[in-house]
Order: structure tokens, then sequence, then C-alpha cells
């Protein structure tokens, strides 16, 4: 008898679909022959619903859940604690278990925002986190709910994340320098300015390299920058920004404490996987060629 020699199609349950990085995840997936996704985002699937999410691994039975589903503003979560721990924690618990009982490998994308910005020299993973805002701690508590009760789990940092999708730092800018806008940008705080889009392909590289070097990882774009790095980058990289002005203040009051430095060590990642990590100027100079 013939035996069947095409490989199986992996399985990925994508949640959040409808986030930055969820729609870059999207378009990375898209191009890759080997692998069915199911997607849903946060009008399809309630990710505090934990029987929704039973009734969906049940159904599906995936070979990976990249849980892109996330509450992810910074500044808000101050004061709405409550709804950033159920989603970043709370839901997390549950999808620890349902991956645990279905022998699903877990993929949790977390942030640089989980260390408290002392240090001086990039973080690895082995640092000692210490958020110092609700949102880290949120996702910090998400990570800990996975490393409690999983063995197959990649937990993935972080930073600055941007592209054409959803809200970031990179599309505000680009809106105010087309309106001309006079600002001022923080110089307050140095990390790396990630494109999403980069992100999505390393987690795309754990899935097809079929690894079992479980743990926790970072990844951002190389070099480092501050707020008023990155808006600067933007402005000079687009022929179309003419006339607005952009300076630096050393000083910005947020709502939410920020890490003054959170770059991410890719020293890991590289020797794991032989990751390549572009720096983060020719990223957003790609980005920009494409998009404006």
């Amino acid at each position: 008898r013939m035996l069947n020699t095409k490989p199986t199609k992996l399985k990925i349950l994508l949640t959040g679909s409808g986030g930055q990085l969820g729609q870059c995840l999207m378009l990375a997936l898209e191009e890759q022959e080997r692998v069915t996704v199911y997607a849903f985002d946060k009008n399809s699937l309630d990710i505090t619903d934990s029987e929704a999410l039973e009734r969906l691994f049940q159904k599906i039975k995936p070979d990976y859940c990249i849980n892109c589903a996330a509450y992810t503003k910074v500044e808000q979560a101050e004061s709405d604690k409550e709804i950033a721990f159920t989603i970043n924690s709370e839901a997390t618990k549950a999808l620890a278990k349902l991956c645990v009982h279905f022998e699903v490998t877990l993929i949790y994308p977390s942030t640089d925002y989980v260390f408290d910005g002392k240090s001086t020299t990039p973080y690895s993973e082995d640092d000692s986190t210490a958020p110092i805002n609700v949102y880290g701690a949120s996702k910090l508590d998400g990570e800990q709910v996975i490393l409690q009760k999983m063995q197959k789990y990649f937990i993935v940092r972080t930073s600055w994340l941007y592209s054409e999708f959803g809200q970031n730092f990179y599309k505000s800018m680009v809106a105010k320098f087309d309106n001309a806008a006079a600002i001022s940008i923080t110089t307050e705080q140095t990390g790396t300015p990630t494109n999403a889009h980069d992100l999505a392909a390393f987690i795309v590289q754990l899935v097809n390299s079929g690894t079992s070097n479980y743990g926790v990882y970072h990844y951002s774009n190389s070099g480092e920058a501050t707020w008023y790095d990155f808006a600067k980058a933007i402005y000079e990289y687009s022929p179309r920004f003419k006339v607005a002005s952009l300076g630096a203040i050393d000083h910005y009051v947020t709502f939410a404490a920020r890490p003054a430095y959170s770059v991410l060590s890719k020293d890991k990642c590289k020797e794991v996987f032989g990751t390549t990590v572009p720096h983060w100027k020719k990223s957003l100079y790609q980005l920009m060629n494409r998009h404006l």
C-alpha cells in the first residue's frame, strides 16, 4: 500500500486576530503551506469566557494556540486594573489549563514592561522582573500562570510594537506629521521600537521549527532608541513630511509609570534558533517604504 508522505497540517488557534500583532500574524501565517489557522478576534471570541474556549479546543484540537488577545492600553490600565488582570491573567489561566488538557503548545506574547527599567544593559530572560505599572504587572501575572501550569509554552517578550495596524506610536506620529503639527517627544525612556511583522516572523519560526526548546524568549528589533529618536527617524524617512516641527523634551507626564530603560537582549533566540534580528531603523524604513 502507498504510504501517505504528505506532511499533516499544523492547526493553529489564534486569539486576538484583530489586534496589531494578530493582523501581522495572519499575514505571516497565510504564507505557510503547512498550517491551518483558526483565527478569532474579540468580536468572535470573548477570551474571558472559559466555556466558549473549551468548546473551541474541543472542536479544533489545535497543535498551537497563539494568544494575542490582550489588554494593551498602558495608560488606561491604571484605572482599568480589574479588566487588565481579567484579560491578561485570568483568561490566560483558563487557556493554560486547556492547553495542558488538550496537549497544545501555548505561545504568549509578553512585554518589556515586566521589568522596572533600572538596568543599564539589555535585559536577559533570566533577569528578575519588577513591573512598575498595571499593564506590566498583569502581563507578568499571565506569564507566571503559564510557568506554574505548563511545560509546553513559549513566552515571547517584546517592546515598543508598531505597524500599519491598530493604534501605536508610529501611526500617531505619521498622523501628526501629516497635519504639520508641532510636537515634543520625550527622551526619558530608552528601549527598542519593534516592527510587529518581525515579531510575527519570529513566532512563525517557533512554530515551523517544531522545537521543544520551550521557555521564555526575548524578541525585539536590534539597537536602542528613545521615543524622540523613534519619532525623528519616522519624520526623516518620509519625503511627504515637510513642515512639522519636532522637539525633544526630557520629561513628559504620563499616567502610568514607564521603565526608563527596557532594551531586551536577543542572545537567546539567536543562539537557540539562529534568528536574524534586523536593526530597528532598517525595519522602520522598510515598513514606511511599503506603506507611505
